[in-house]
C-alpha cells in the first residue's frame, strides 16, 4: 500500500496562488500515474490533474492554463501549483494514484474568497 500526506492549502483571495504538496510513502515503486483530486461540499470528488512517471500531464478543463502539476520521483513527492485561483476552486484537495485510487489521505483544504 501507499500512504499520502497532502499539505499547502489555505485561504486565499481570488486571483491568488497556492502550491500544494503531496508526500507518498510505502510501496511507491508501484506508482505510475499520480494525480490531484478535489471535492467541494455537496459535490462528488473530481480529477484535477494527473502526471505519469515520465512526466506526461493532463488537466481538467476547468483548471487548464491556471494549474501546473509536477513530481519529483526521487523524493516521492508531487506538487500542484495553482495560479489565478477562483472561488469555484474551493474544495478539499487530495492526491492519489490514477486511474484506481488507493486509500485516501486527509487532504488539504483550499478556500478561495471572492
Amino acid at each position: 500500500q501507499v500512504q499520502f500526506v497532502e499539505s499547502g492549502g489555505g485561504l486565499v483571495q481570488a486571483g491568488g496562488s497556492l502550491r500544494l504538496s503531496c508526500a507518498a510513502s510505502g510501496r511507491t515503486y508501484s506508482i505510475n500515474v499520480m494525480g490531484w483530486y478535489r471535492q467541494a461540499p455537496g459535490k462528488e470528488r473530481e480529477m484535477v490533474a494527473f502526471i505519469t512517471t515520465g512526466g506526461v500531464t493532463n488537466y481538467a478543463d476547468s483548471v487548464k492554463g491556471r494549474f501546473a502539476i509536477s513530481r519529483d520521483n526521487a523524493k516521492n513527492t508531487m506538487y500542484l501549483q495553482m495560479n489565478n485561483l477562483k472561488p469555484d476552486d474551493t474544495a478539499k484537495y487530495y492526491c492519489n494514484t490514477m486511474p484506481t485510487p488507493m486509500a485516501w489521505g486527509q487532504g488539504t483544504q483550499v478556500t478561495v474568497s471572492s
